[in-house]
């Protein structure tokens, strides 16, 4: 945990920093704003807080501007309302009022540094990807995570970061997906003072940031093409080049990717390296889908409803027995994020002691379950579908034939015209057919839906 202090360590700031510091957490500390931003730029920091005396709204623009997603925590006297009122406006997370509380500003250092999905699982689906993911925790090599949307690629790569030898250092996230093309290569590799317009300082990125730890490159198969190419290099030599920089800068990471998609499908159509795959691909963990690993579909459940219970104030309420019938039938599209989401609005909205199944409802307000929903209907046509295709097997294709014959007839009352046209073929052909079946034995239907035996010519 990487601690800014903005402001003149005297007084009550002091004990905070002293405060922080036991509770594990590296501080640095700068005068003012500026002094701040420098230290930013060259070291990275996971936490700002700072005096609230000092200019918050041009720290908070400042960071904007240069693309530095740090929170900022301003704290003051507690009996200054006003200021604390001013700085939630200009951009500040919270106000910690001072002299500081040491739970208060433990709870504050442990809200960054914790993931707020936090790492659950019962089901031996998952118990198989977290054993791997252990196994090769201390190792140095790469591993690619791969999984549907929500499965929780982030959260088992920050697992696989904390049975590391390198869990006291950074853990450094980049989403590949959600930084535009023409700024990814400076998010990554930082950049000089004037490299581009808006470059108004040097500024390292996030390869430098997680120096000794962790990268995570989040969604990697978004990446372009030609950033490919650079980012093979520094995972191939451990060196990285700043935007509009003359010398090469040496790193010390590890790597780990996600991707949504199938890198191997990707390499083949062209839009990702070969090269780069394998060199991601030491180790490979597949998220399975949660409608895959269906005991963890209670054991979240009963998570979130708790953590959700405490976040708003309200009793902890344990889920009613259709409740749960209800949400282990969902097929979960959207998996754990979707899940935490109904589990959310559902502690909102039930009432009674018990959560029941009445406030499982999707964002729209209907119910949810296995018979709502055009992708829960698909998935049960093509269950249908593949029942009546094991009915054929072990049969031939003339017995097959004949009853759908037989049966298109009944279906039109004995009307040979239509039934030759619902089939696709003439009605000599049908005609024909019928005669053949006739003479075998076999009950044909009269015009009108009756069933004779009788020739046809």
């Amino acid at each position: 945990m990487r601690l800014l202090m903005i402001g003149r360590l005297n007084g009550e700031l002091v004990t905070a920093s002293k405060i922080a510091m036991q509770r594990g957490a590296a501080v640095t500390q700068a005068d003012g704003v500026p002094q701040g931003l420098t230290v930013l730029r060259a070291r990275g920091a996971d936490l700002i807080m700072i005096d609230v005396g000092l200019d918050i709204r041009a720290l908070v623009g400042a960071l904007e501007a240069e693309r530095i997603r740090t929170p900022v925590i301003a704290c003051g006297v507690a009996a200054d309302a006003r200021a604390a009122v001013a700085a939630i406006q200009a951009g500040a997370k919270e106000y910690i009022p001072l002299p500081p509380d040491p739970e208060l500003i433990a709870a504050v250092l442990e809200a960054v540094t914790a993931d707020s999905r936090a790492f659950v699982w019962r089901d031996p689906a998952m118990e198989r990807v977290v054993r791997l993911a252990d196994q090769v925790a201390r190792s140095e090599a790469s591993v690619l995570i791969t999984g549907e949307s929500g499965t929780g690629k982030e959260v088992l790569a920050r697992h696989v970061h904390q049975k590391s030898h390198r869990a006291q250092k950074p853990f450094v996230s980049v989403n590949c997906a959600a930084i535009p093309e023409a700024l990814l290569e400076s998010e990554l590799f930082g950049h000089e003072k004037g490299a581009f317009t808006g470059a108004v300082a040097r500024r390292i990125g996030r390869f430098e940031e997680a120096n000794g730890g962790t990268l995570l490159l989040d969604e990697i198969s978004e990446m372009d093409v030609r950033l490919q190419s650079k980012l093979l290099r520094a995972l191939q030599e451990r060196v990285i080049d700043r935007v509009g920089g003359t010398a090469p800068v040496k790193v010390d990471i590890r790597v780990l990717a996600t991707s949504n998609r199938n890198l191997a499908e990707e390499v083949r159509k062209g839009t990702f390296r070969e090269d780069l795959f394998y060199r991601l691909n030491v180790v490979h963990l597949r998220l399975p889908a949660l409608r895959e690993r269906p005991a963890d579909i209670l054991e979240l459940a009963a998570h979130f409803a708790k953590k959700y219970a405490a976040v708003n104030g309200l009793p902890p309420r344990p889920l009613s027995g259709e409740a749960r019938t209800l949400v282990t039938r969902n097929p979960w599209r959207g998996n754990v994020r979707e899940l935490e989401n109904t589990l959310h609005r559902a502690v909102l909205l039930a009432s009674g002691a018990e959560i029941g199944p009445e406030a499982i409802l999707t964002p729209e307000g209907d119910t949810i379950g296995p018979a709502d929903g055009p992708a829960t209907r698909a998935a049960q046509a093509a269950q249908a579908a593949e029942a009546a295709t094991r009915g054929l097997v072990g049969r031939t294709v003339a017995e097959v034939e004949r009853d759908l014959i037989l049966d298109t007839l009944d279906h039109c009352l004995g009307n040979r015209t239509h039934a030759a046209k619902i089939l696709g073929i003439s009605i000599r052909t049908l005609r024909n057919k019928l005669n053949e079946y006739v003479e075998a034995g076999l009950e044909v239907a009269e015009p009108g839906g009756v069933r004779a035996l009788a020739a046809y010519g």
